[in-house]
Parts: C-alpha cells; structure tokens; sequence
C-alpha cells in the first residue's frame, strides 16, 4: 500500500501497508469539519486528482476516508445508511459529498470509500473529538451539545476493519467503518473526569442534531467485527487507548479547544 499523507489515519495505517501492494490510500486534506476555507479543500481535491491518474494509470485500488458524522448522516430523511442522500450541512460535508460523487463517475476506478466513526487513539489531532473533551475536561469546564450521541472507535480497531475489507469483494462501493452504538455525551464526559480526576462543570450550549450510522453493510461485510466487543462499555477503551499514549493530552497541558461537542 502507498500512503498519501502523513497524519493520524495515514501513521496507523503504516501497520497494513504490505499486506495491499495494489491499494494507494489517500490519508491526506481536510480533517477538521469546522474548515471553511475553500482554497484547503481545493488543495486536496488537486491532490485527490493526481492520486486517481496515477491509480488509473498503474490499475491500482484507491482507499478513500470519507465521513460518518453528522456532515454526512445528519439531516432528517438520513437513516445511517450508506446509499442516502448526503446531508450536506456545511462545507466539510458538502466537499466529502463532492469528493465521493466524482470517484463514483470516474470510469474504470477501482475505489473503496470508508466512512469513518470517531477515531480515538494514538497521535490524534487536537481539533478531533475525544482530544477536545479532554482538553476542556482538564480546563475545568465542558461544552455539550444536549441530547448528543457519539459512535467511538479506537483507530486500531478501525485500520484492522479497513484491512479486512480491503480482502473483500467491495469495489466501487462505500462502507461505512463504526461501531454503531452511539454514546451519551455525557458518558463520555463522566468517563475523562473519571480517567483524569476532575470534575468539570458541563454547560450545555445547544440542542443537538442527533444521528445515526448503520453498520449493516459493515457487519455484512466484515463478520468477525464482533470479535472486537463493540458494546456499551467499548468506548471506554477507544478513550483509554488515547489517554494511556505518549501524546494524549493531561490537564493542563495547551489551551483547551473551546468547541461545544
């Protein structure tokens, strides 16, 4: 597997990366769906082009990070499924549609899009979800989104999903990678306080656009997922697995992300 990129996702999929040799992932651009800069998403998508020649070129598989959250599954009429029509709610999302649309009208790619759940784990951006609860968590103060469900998965598990997929029939399709049980924010909140000690004031600063992310597909796809114990307590060791890194982030420790999530 070539790897094109060098952030979160790209450094774990490092782990795969011989076992695919007729795959190019493309692990680079946009990670953060507050980005509403259009000359970063043009900068990618002139990325995106070059790697799809290229794949073309050499006959070889394109690997794709596309979205689970509510950018993709977060208006009425989505029911989490992978062939709804996307939500669109802001220039991230509006891009990941964009970006899916014209792999899926190049003629003679071979692609594979993922949608991703909340990765949790090692080296994670500052800006994602778990790093910013527990930077606010540390601060002393949390900003919720009432009603909010989160679906986490720790980035390991996540890379060994994609391995297996890529091992199966799934060509020119989109597959949604996720554990599909979706977790009270608060939850997630109790658990850094409790990881970390602290006990954080939650202020609730709106009412939140809740989802779904179906993994029927995925279960399809990939049977053995169930050996990875996805349930009601799972996400606490997605959460464990950033804590008890070199680089997860204490209290203390930066200026919090002042984001409500």
């Amino acid at each position: 597997m070539d790897i094109v990129g060098n952030g979160f996702i790209a450094s774990h999929l490092e782990a795969i990366a011989d076992r695919h040799p007729d795959t190019v992932a493309f692990a680079a651009g946009v990670s953060s769906t507050q980005c509403v800069a259009p000359e970063e998403y043009a900068r990618e998508m002139a990325l995106l082009r070059a790697t799809v020649t290229e794949c073309l070129r050499t006959s070889r598989r394109l690997l794709y990070f596309s979205t689970a959250s509510a950018e993709m599954y977060g208006a009425a009429h989505c029911r989490g499924r992978e062939d709804d029509r996307p939500a669109m709610r802001s220039p991230y999302g509006r891009h990941k549609a964009t970006v899916e649309s014209y792999l899926e009208s190049t003629p003679g790619l071979d692609y594979l899009v993922v949608r991703m759940a909340h990765l949790v784990g090692p080296g994670q951006p500052s800006h994602q979800l778990v790093p910013t609860l527990a930077s606010q968590v540390g601060f002393g103060e949390a900003r919720l989104h009432r009603g909010a469900h989160r679906d986490l998965i720790a980035v390991t598990d996540a890379v060994e999903i994609v391995d297996s997929l890529l091992g199966t029939a799934a060509r020119r399709d989109v597959v949604n990678v996720a554990t599909g049980v979706p977790v009270p924010i608060e939850q997630i909140v109790a658990y850094l306080e409790h990881r970390l000690d602290v006990a954080a004031r939650w202020r609730y600063v709106m009412v939140a656009t809740d989802y779904p992310i179906s993994v029927d597909k995925l279960r399809r796809l990939v049977p053995r997922m169930a050996r990875f114990g996805f349930g009601p307590t799972y996400y606490q060791r997605a959460i464990d697995s950033y804590l008890d890194a070199p680089v997860a982030i204490r209290p203390g420790a930066g200026d919090p992300s002042r984001r409500p999530v």
